[in-house]
């Protein structure tokens, strides 16, 4: 199924000095041309352009705010000229971008896909226009894309139950509700197997009690929202703690406890490292989130791709080390699986120090007494 490969993943198979930009910032998007300069200055001459279809903005800021400006910047880096689009939620924008993009003859084609379904059928279309696919972030379940960049998704899951337990700790019986990703999701399909890791013993022992666990359509944040009310509502009112599967979720389940002023009193968990993510954090309303550093996904997919774009099959599966189970396709998947890692309040530093999120950001006039006090600055 998985296979693990050592922390160092990047330093010591990618080869890569990280650098991390200040243009990490999870609210913004865009192209600053900062590796494109670079690359430019040093005469690099473009290897051809290089599409990549990212999946919405509605329900996280790390697509825009993470992924974009990094993966422009990491392609660039490889001499491509990239061509980032975001399909915005919409399964027929998803398509007709994939159209073009394989219209114009793209070297290759990053897949991060809204479902399963609709990144299938693009690696299709682009596999029958000879157009190597990755699947970036989302394994495509029965698609036929041969590697996939990512992180180790069961293990964000187990950090998320890890910090739920680590919260709950002394508190036999404490009275859980899980707010999980949408269904079609593989990922969040992934992320609920590591979280079950870890707290399906407790359930079972009676340490903890699973009131009620429940996938939202689509990552909507509101419904989620709404979801746990209503779980919330027909239970008395009763909740210890709270798997939400990211940071978005989380912040809708937040307003509801504090509507019902339970805010800071149950722990929540998260996933993404979003400002609004660690400002919840430091002010004590969210538990934890889990960092996944991004730029090491970025520069990992743009090596690939450079590999995949010479048809040096050898150097890609140097690369690809691990292996992703497809349990539709029935298939094992070359993929690299990197490393995330559990945030609590005193690790919200780490992400501002490596230029993720910007401690403007977070450190607001509430916030700024506790920002003194952590170090962050």
């Amino acid at each position: 199924m998985r296979t693990k490969r050592p922390l160092a993943f990047a330093a010591a198979v990618l080869g890569v000095t990280l650098t991390l930009a200040a243009c990490g910032a999870n609210t913004g998007g865009g192209d600053e041309g900062g590796a494109g300069d670079t690359a430019a200055q040093e005469g690099a001459a473009p290897n051809g352009t290089v599409g990549v279809i990212l999946p919405e903005t509605a329900t996280s800021a790390r697509w825009e705010g993470f992924d974009k400006p990094m993966i422009e910047e990491a392609l660039r880096a490889e001499g491509f000229d990239p061509d980032v689009q975001n399909a915005q939620g919409d399964v027929q924008k998803f398509t007709t971008l994939a159209d073009g993009m394989i219209a114009q003859g793209v070297k290759v084609l990053v897949i991060a896909s809204i479902n399963s379904e609709v990144g299938s059928a693009v690696a299709a279309k682009a596999k029958n226009a000879g157009i190597p696919t990755i699947d970036y972030d989302r394994l495509n379940l029965g698609g036929g894309s041969d590697y996939y960049v990512s992180f180790d998704n069961v293990k964000v899951g187990e950090l998320q139950g890890e910090g739920l337990a680590k919260a709950l700790e002394g508190k036999r019986g404490a009275q859980v509700i899980e707010i999980e990703g949408a269904p079609t999701d593989n990922n969040a399909t992934l992320f609920h197997e590591g979280q079950r890791n870890v707290l399906q013993p407790l359930y079972d022992n009676g340490t903890l009690k699973l009131v009620r666990s429940q996938p939202i359509d689509d990552w909507n944040n509101q419904k989620g929202g709404t979801t746990f009310e209503q779980i919330l509502t027909s239970n008395g009112g009763k909740v210890d703690g709270v798997v939400a599967a990211n940071d978005g979720l989380a912040g809708a389940i937040i307003t509801v406890l504090k509507k019902n002023g339970m805010a800071g009193k149950v722990p929540v968990t998260g996933q993404d490292a979003t400002p609004d993510g660690l400002k919840a954090i430091l002010r004590g309303d969210q538990y934890m989130t889990v960092f996944k550093p991004i730029e090491e996904e970025a520069e990992a997919t743009a090596k690939l791709a450079a590999a995949l774009a010479k048809n040096d099959t050898a150097a890609a599966d140097a690369l690809a080390k691990d292996t992703s189970h497809d349990p539709e396709g029935n298939r094992e998947v070359k993929s690299v699986l990197l490393e995330p890692y559990l945030i609590t309040k005193n690790e919200v530093k780490r992400v501002i120090d490596e230029g993720y999120v910007k401690a403007s950001e977070v450190c607001t006039d509430d916030l700024q007494a506790t920002c003194s006090q952590l170090g962050i600055s």
